[in-house]
């Protein structure tokens, strides 16, 4: 491999960058240096750390903020291709078409099949585009003809979302519909296959380790957190795509900046209002649970969330209860599990929440206690949900509304449950349902 590699660098295919790079800021005698790393594009001097480097003998800067990548210092080296663009080439009964390598029987509503064609038209035209639609609008439908178009044309394709939930949703849907294109997930702990994909879905951070490398990039869940609140993700989507590529950005809560930077300066832009089904969003119900954290701790659920529990447990319905924090989450799994056994929690560091999340969708465990985590991303059959402590900062106008959004998908079920358990009523609390209720109008207006 080293040797392969080493004959390409001479060759003039490959290119080096030092994974650290000292920047002379002064350009004085004693300089006054900024560090950039070239991996995650971060410039931020807190993240930057010194160490006796045993690969150089020197000491070596290296990058805090990617460092769950592996780590990367001065002494480095990243390589990029600077080669001729290789030419997809597929085999013999692989071929770009409808019916083998696009296969959805799904029909479209009238709304989904104007916003999938403004959305090929941005493909065509090489245009960025936001499509802005309400949670269970069929987004990932939506997105299937212009993923097509995009492989017809033979360029590669990136889906992007911040988070590793929505990528283990999204990677086995997509390769269903296109089952002869080899479709690679990325996310922190995938096994990954050594070959080309012409079709990739990963997290955002997995974007720090592609330059250039993508024809088109859909974001998808454009406003979930830590994208919105990390440059080096944004600039890692930018830096990832080829020059003239555009992004495709997706999501049920876009940011108005995000909306008027879409309508200003890309020029696609696509609204949706009704979920594919045609029912009404589901409106939360408040319902007070004072001091909910001194009786968590003191060992008793409160009355409420407890008669609101065993009601899911007697009617068979699987539940989501969101907490604010995973401390408070920790501390009452417990007593959950006395009202059920299997009843599991799930937090962003929970090496098993796969097989959690895969066990509620079974039907193997009767309900979750998760954090935001869970927010987006997934989609259970007849799920009721339940927040506590709406009123904690975590809980934003958008992640409540996402959050929402996973009662009702299925049209089979296309209602249920959603409560705020709350310790006082918020702005954010009321915003989230104020759209609600303002979209379900906008539906009737449609």
């Amino acid at each position: 491999m080293e040797e392969t590699i080493n004959k390409h660098i001479q060759m003039g295919y490959i290119q080096t960058i030092p994974g650290v790079q000292s920047i002379n800021l002064t350009k004085k005698l004693f300089p006054n240096n900024k560090y950039i790393c070239n991996r995650c594009q971060n410039q931020n001097a807190e993240f930057f750390a010194f160490f006796n480097c045993a690969n150089c003998e020197r000491i070596c800067v290296y990058c805090r903020h990617c460092i769950n990548m592996g780590r990367v210092s001065s002494c480095s080296d990243l390589m990029i291709w600077s080669g001729p663009q290789s030419k997809l080439i597929l085999p013999n009964h692989t071929r770009f078409n409808s019916s083998c390598i696009f296969q959805w029987n799904g029909t479209f509503t009238p709304q989904q099949k104007k916003a999938s064609e403004e959305l090929i038209e941005s493909v065509k035209m090489n245009r960025s585009h936001l499509t802005h639609a309400v949670c269970g609008a069929g987004k990932t439908e939506i997105l299937f003809p212009a993923i097509a178009e995009s492989l017809k044309q033979k360029k590669r394709v990136c889906v992007a979302t911040p988070r590793t939930d929505v990528v283990l949703e999204l990677a086995p849907r997509i390769q269903k519909v296109f089952p002869n294109t080899f479709v690679q997930a990325l996310y922190g702990g995938a096994t990954v296959e050594k070959r080309y994909s012409p079709l990739i879905i990963a997290t955002t951070h997995q974007l720090y380790r592609f330059e250039e490398a993508f024809d088109i990039v859909i974001v998808d869940e454009a406003d979930a957190f830590p994208y919105t609140f990390d440059e080096t993700l944004q600039q890692a989507v930018n830096k990832a795509k080829k020059k003239e590529a555009p992004i495709l950005f997706v999501t049920a809560t876009p940011s108005d900046e995000l909306i008027e930077k879409v309508k200003k300066v890309m020029g696609g832009y696509s609204f949706i209002p009704r979920r594919f089904h045609g029912h009404h969003l589901p409106v939360p119900r408040y319902a007070t649970l004072f001091n909910y954290q001194k009786h968590i701790t003191k060992g008793k659920i409160p009355k409420k969330l407890q008669d609101w529990t065993n009601t899911r447990l007697t009617n068979k319905e699987p539940f989501l209860i969101f907490f604010p924090t995973i401390e408070l989450m920790e501390k009452a799994i417990p007593l959950f599990q006395k009202l059920h056994p299997q009843i599991e929690a799930v937090h962003a560091e929970d090496p098993d929440r796969k097989e959690k999340v895969l066990a509620l969708r079974e039907k193997k465990v009767p309900g979750l206690l998760t954090t935001t985590i869970l927010e987006r991303g997934i989609t259970i059959p007849k799920v009721q949900v339940a927040v506590v402590g709406a009123e904690s900062g975590i809980f934003t106008v958008s992640a409540l509304i996402q959050i929402g959004g996973r009662v009702g998908r299925s049209a089979d079920c296309p209602t249920g449950d959603l409560v705020f358990f709350h310790h006082g009523i918020t702005l954010e609390m009321d915003g989230a349902r104020k759209e609600i209720i303002k979209l379900n109008q906008m539906e009737v207006l449609t």
